[in-house]
């Protein structure tokens, strides 16, 4: 039902739709498509029953992975699609032999806070007034995929 593959170009129109659905301050297509031209960016689609559902990006920066957005559209929420892109970048993270992936959540945002707690995140620390549209703090978050004593 669920299935998670890499974006294409042919996946901006839909992806920009669930972007503009769910962020106060949506990257632009501009951005996302950058994003897509990129050997370090790793970027995926959920398909739910054929329509794209959400999608998510992460960067590979150094040793580390860098989650910079995951979206599911309104009407696909609490159907599986986020952990499913989720799954997927921690299993491209393990892949690429990252020791861990971290991401900012809103403090406001109970729900995206706890798939990631789902799925072993642990929250670090704060940003304070990380976004921009309202100064919100933001969680930061971490899964570590080695044990944090191996981290030299």
């Amino acid at each position: 039902m669920i299935e998670v593959r890499e974006m294409r170009y042919e996946d901006l129109d839909g992806v920009m739709e669930i972007e503009n659905a769910c962020f106060a301050v949506p990257w632009t297509r501009t951005s996302m498509q950058e994003e897509l031209f990129s050997l370090m960016k790793f970027y995926y689609v959920a398909l739910y029953d054929g329509k794209i559902a959400g999608y998510g990006g992460m960067w590979h920066v150094v040793t580390e992975g860098h989650i910079t957005n995951i979206a599911v559209a309104p009407q696909y929420r609490r159907l599986g699609v986020g952990s499913a892109v989720v799954n997927r970048l921690l299993q491209t993270a393990k892949e690429k032999e990252m020791i861990g992936v971290t991401l900012e959540v809103r403090v406001s945002n109970a729900a995206a806070k706890a798939l990631y707690e789902k799925h072993g995140f642990v929250s670090t620390g704060i940003r304070a007034k990380y976004y921009t549209d309202n100064n919100e703090d933001a969680y930061i978050m971490w899964h570590y995929l080695i044990p944090l004593e191996d981290i030299t």
